[in-house]
């Protein structure tokens, strides 16, 4: 499929009109008409219907979305590979979960930078599901995640038990969160855990979806949060930031997922590096 159709489908999606995805890509409206007629040609599927209010997807357009989503980042992966061929010899591309880089995965990719300096890296965060597509697809070469959908062809490998642990930079009281408390979120395996522990909290006053560095509110504030233990230790020995005694813990082993059919000697000093780092976290 031409990189162009998808791109053209796309931003149809976005702007919500063949007009305005005229303008968004710089071409005619009548070249945007002939690119998604060409793509309905080769689908056998229409994907849009138009009307006085713009064009909405059908629903094979809706089927068709994922998969144009997912060509775009293959052809952008390919692009970056083939950029950086004449400076590296190879390239890895590593996602993760947000809680899972400050104090961990950025530890690593520091010592990979020191022990294999002719691969580039590329890192990017997102969910785990969202993680486990792009790994299957082939845009991404290893993730780190929670809770990893299992599918063929992937080996999924524990590393650690990450624990999210509730700490106070005012004075702890009671063994749940108080009236200072703030929900930062750590992906939906902690939003679905904790609105089943904390109903009462699902609407907290002040939601931060920062990672690690909303830890820097609870320093400038008197208030409370659920965070990773390895991200507070550092303020816990300082006493910047206290536990609280007997509050709830979130446990979520953290899983290395990769292909199966990998270049073993390419993947090696990677994951070896990855299991070391994640028997000392």
């Amino acid at each position: 499929m031409d990189i162009n159709l998808a791109r053209t489908f796309l931003a149809i999606i976005e702007t919500g009109s063949f007009i305005d995805a005229a303008k968004k890509v710089h071409v005619t409206q009548s070249t945007i008409s002939t690119r998604v007629k060409s793509l309905e040609d080769q689908l056998g599927k229409q994907l849009f219907e138009r009307s006085k209010a713009g064009a909405r997807l059908t629903p094979a357009g809706e089927q068709f979305q994922k998969h144009a989503l997912a060509f775009m980042r293959i052809w952008q992966h390919a692009k970056l590979e083939v950029g950086l061929a004449d400076e590296h010899r190879d390239h890895l591309a590593v996602g993760a979960q947000i809680s899972l880089w400050d104090g961990f995965l950025l530890k690593w990719v520091a010592a990979m930078r020191e022990r294999v300096p002719d691969v580039a890296i590329s890192a990017t965060m997102g969910f785990s599901a969202a993680l486990i597509d792009r790994l299957s697809e082939g845009t991404l070469d290893l993730v780190v995640v929670y809770r990893p959908v299992h599918r063929p062809g992937l080996v999924i490998e524990h590393l650690f038990d990450e624990e999210l642990v509730l700490v106070t930079s005012g004075t702890p009281s009671g063994r749940r969160p108080g009236e200072d408390y703030v929900f930062v979120n750590w992906g939906p395996e902690f939003q679905s855990d904790h609105a089943q522990a904390y109903p009462d909290l699902i609407h907290s006053g002040l939601q931060l979806d920062l990672g690690s560095i909303g830890v820097n509110y609870l320093l400038d504030k008197s208030a409370s949060g659920y965070f990773p233990i390895r991200v507070a230790r550092p303020y816990l020995k300082k006493s910047a930031l206290k536990r609280v005694p007997r509050a709830r813990k979130f446990v979520y082993p953290a899983y290395a997922a990769y292909p199966e059919e990998r270049d073993e000697a390419a993947y090696a000093p990677f994951l070896d590096t990855l299991r070391e780092f994640a028997d000392t976290n």
